[in-house]
């Protein structure tokens, strides 16, 4: 009965593993990279956009799947740390900030399973303004990558984010979709030992926050 009982867990193990292999596999298949970008019009002006989405410690007051934002270390004020819905934290770092235009904050946490970075860019219109945000997002783990590409959408975040942004104001989420810009090649034997320490800019596999 014993032996039985340890054959069938090792059988079920067995399966597992293959299965695990299988998707792996199938995960070098994706692209690492991807670019995907989404833009919300709002009867707002640059300045009072600008001042919702950089104050990161009131994010969680509108965005509800941010149940947490803080400073880990004070004498780092560019440095923020997200904890989300599900107990999954992220480390952002403001690499950029052109008030009330531009804004780009980018993962902190090498570490992770997810790389890269959110470029905020706000221009007037005649009437109001326009949010584009766009994700250059990074998947090293060939598992991640697979579960990610076949079971999520890459614009999904951006897009509850930016719904989210629209409901903060009273306003009618009309989202559209942008063309993000990939970036220009680069001529890698010119690269310095810092830069070939940096993130590549990654380009669009798919369809994104």
């Amino acid at each position: 009965m014993f032996l039985d009982i340890l054959y069938w867990i090792g059988i079920a193990a067995g399966v597992l593993a293959g299965l695990i292999l299988l998707i792996t596999l199938a995960g070098l298949l994706f692209a690492k990279g991807h670019v995907v970008s989404r833009s919300l019009p709002l009867q707002q002006t640059p300045e009072t956009i600008w001042q919702t989405v950089s104050d990161f410690a009131n994010v969680p007051s509108w965005w509800g799947m941010v149940i947490k934002a803080e400073q880990p270390n004070k004498d780092e004020p560019d440095v923020w740390r997200e904890a989300y819905t599900g107990n999954y934290g992220i480390l952002l770092r403001t690499t950029e900030s052109t008030p009330p235009k531009r804004l780009v904050r980018t993962i902190a946490d090498e570490k992770g399973p997810f790389r890269g970075r959110w470029e905020y860019d706000i221009t007037a219109q005649e009437q109001g303004s326009k949010i584009t945000i766009t994700e250059h997002g990074e998947i090293p783990n060939p598992f991640f990558r697979f579960m990610a590409r076949v079971f999520m959408d890459p614009a999904m975040y951006l897009e509850l984010y930016l719904k989210a942004l629209a409901k903060k104001f009273n306003e009618p989420a009309v989202l559209e979709k942008t063309v993000a810009k990939q970036p220009a090649p680069t001529d890698n034997t010119a690269k310095s030992p810092e830069a070939e320490n940096q993130p590549a800019a990654n380009q669009e596999s798919r369809s994104q926050p």
